[in-house]
């Protein structure tokens, strides 16, 4: 039996490595906040670092127990005739959703803003507690 050389069907699918590796195209992940999400005995805490964003740009939903923030950064005018060396300050709108540790009563939310950081405050919602039911024995 003799070896024969494997060709795949698409020649060129060796340069799609390069094509990641290149780092030369713009990022299009676009800005994404992040998160840090803890619990107390009664509440669901969020808070986002926004430094730079009007907070009046800021939107929040609650829904299923899922919190959305959407918001939009803009960029001044005059930023546009700066030649830059290096930009990484992102503008443009930012969209976050993320599942929630707990049931959670989002009427009653709260959110402020404070030094760049957005924070929302979420209390917990009741569940009905677990019955127990005994089992008679006839």
């Amino acid at each position: 039996m003799s070896l024969v050389r494997w060709t795949p069907m698409f020649p060129n699918f060796g340069d799609l490595d390069k094509f990641f590796e290149d780092t030369s195209w713009p990022n299009v992940s676009g800005f994404v906040p992040a998160l840090d999400i803890y619990q107390t005995k009664d509440e669901v805490v969020v808070e986002a670092p926004l430094a730079g964003i009007d907070p009046a740009k800021v939107n929040l939903s609650i829904e299923n127990d899922v919190l959305t923030i959407e918001g939009k950064s803009e960029q001044k005018s005059e930023v546009d005739e700066k030649n830059y060396y290096r930009k990484e300050v992102r503008y443009g709108s930012f969209h976050r959703s993320v599942a929630l540790p707990a049931a959670v009563n989002g009427d009653k939310a709260k959110a402020t803003y404070e030094n760049g950081v957005l924070k929302v405050v979420i209390p917990k919602e009741e569940r009905a507690k677990p019955k127990t039911v005994k089992v008679e024995v006839k």
